[in-house]
């Protein structure tokens, strides 16, 4: 079963598509989690901008700093 959910996962990958995440705010005074989350997804300091493929996991990191990042989706 494991198996089919990650290939369930896979194929919504298989689009390519891409997220372009932004940081708005500071991870001082958050706790170190937030910080490693931001550090993960390549972001560390207001305004750092990435663009990353849209995966589960970096959906699952995006969840956890939502109030600190802005994300849109890459057009094209």
């Amino acid at each position: 079963m494991a198996k089919a959910q990650a290939k369930k996962a896979t194929d919504k990958v298989a689009g390519g598509k891409k997220l372009i995440v932004t940081q708005i705010g500071g991870a001082d005074g958050k706790g170190p989690r937030m910080k490693e989350t931001l550090i993960g997804l390549g972001l560390g300091r207001i305004r750092a901008t990435r663009e990353l493929e849209d995966t589960p996991s970096i959906r699952g990191m995006i969840t956890c700093v939502r109030h600190l990042v802005r994300v849109e989706e890459k057009k094209g």
